[in-house]
C-alpha cells in the first residue's frame, strides 16, 4: 500500500505496523494455548489488537493519505471481518463455558 511519507505518517504507519503484527504474532500463541482460559485471553488480545488494526487503517482512509483507494477499501474490509470472527470465536467459548 503505498502511502504518503512525513513525520506524522510514519507515525500512524508504525502504529498500524505494530498492531497488525501483534495479530499474527499472538493468533500464533493461541494456537499453543495451554488451557481453555489460556487459549481465551490469548484469543482476547488478538481481537483487540485486530480492532486497533482496524482502527488506523480508518484513520489512514479518513485522513486520505493512500495513493490506492481500492487496496484501502480491501485491507479495511479484511481487517473488519476479522475482527468478527475473533470476536464471535470469542462469545462462543464464553457461552460454551
Amino acid at each position: 500500500m503505498a502511502i504518503e511519507k512525513n513525520k506524522a505518517v510514519d507515525v500512524i504507519s508504525y502504529q498500524l505496523f505494530k498492531s497488525s503484527s501483534s495479530v499474527a504474532a499472538n493468533y500464533r500463541a493461541v494456537c499453543r494455548g495451554k488451557s481453555d482460559s489460556d487459549f481465551l485471553n490469548k484469543l482476547k488480545i488478538v481481537d483487540e489488537e485486530a480492532d486497533e488494526s482496524l482502527f488506523w487503517l480508518e484513520f489512514i482512509k479518513e485522513l486520505d493519505i493512500v495513493c490506492d483507494k481500492i487496496e484501502l477499501e480491501k485491507l479495511i474490509k479484511e481487517a473488519d471481518e476479522l475482527v468478527a470472527i475473533f470476536s464471535a470465536a470469542i462469545r462462543t467459548i464464553k457461552n460454551r463455558n
